[in-house]
């Protein structure tokens, strides 16, 4: 082989390397990034917990700051963070802040995810993701995640298991409290 034919080879298999690396980020991207602070937050689709099931996404909170928490009725963890977040939602609800919090049980629990919202008295939005895609899309390691994203819609935090507020409380209420101050757009 002569070394003509050697650089020829080389470069073929450049090409299919540069080639397939290409074809993965394409369709793959999801798969590849990870959510974390300063990232967009990407969109998800969960259904209300009303007797006729509305969609919602991330794009019905456009403009505003949104604490987005993503949780089930069988997490321990999630059964200590609610009364906190509730706590939250009494307290900045008022200026603005969005809490929504989707629920990744299996179809079909609706009346589960309806009971536990009784019991703790929570008054923020609360959604049900029964395919559990957006663990996927926010690439979640478990629940119970919470992001805090702006009214850019960048997340700004990323907390990973039980949002302990009264650990942080100061320091996650004032994040939110200077999102909150931010003029819409």
């Amino acid at each position: 082989m002569t070394a003509k034919q050697q650089w020829i080879v080389v470069l073929g298999i450049v090409a299919v390397l540069v080639g397939g690396a290409f074809t993965a980020s394409h369709f793959l991207k999801d798969e590849l990034t990870n959510v974390t602070t300063g990232s967009d937050a990407p969109g998800f689709a969960a259904a209300t917990l009303d007797p006729a099931p509305q969609m919602k996404s991330l794009s019905n909170y456009r403009g505003e700051v949104v604490l987005l928490n993503i949780w089930a009725t069988w997490c321990g963890p999630c059964r200590i963070e609610m009364p906190e977040i509730e706590r939250l939602h009494q307290e900045l609800g008022p200026k603005g802040l969005k809490i929504v919090a989707v629920s990744v049980d299996n179809a079909g629990e609706e009346q589960k995810i309806r009971e536990f919202v009784q019991e703790f008295g929570i008054h923020f939005e609360v959604l049900h993701d029964a395919s559990g895609a957006i663990q996927g899309i926010y690439r979640t390691t478990g629940v119970p995640e919470t992001f805090i994203i702006d009214r850019d819609g960048v997340v700004r935090k990323r907390l990973i298991g039980h949002m302990d507020l009264t650990q942080n409380y100061d320091g996650n209420k004032r994040l939110l409290e200077q999102l909150l101050a931010q003029p819409k757009s």
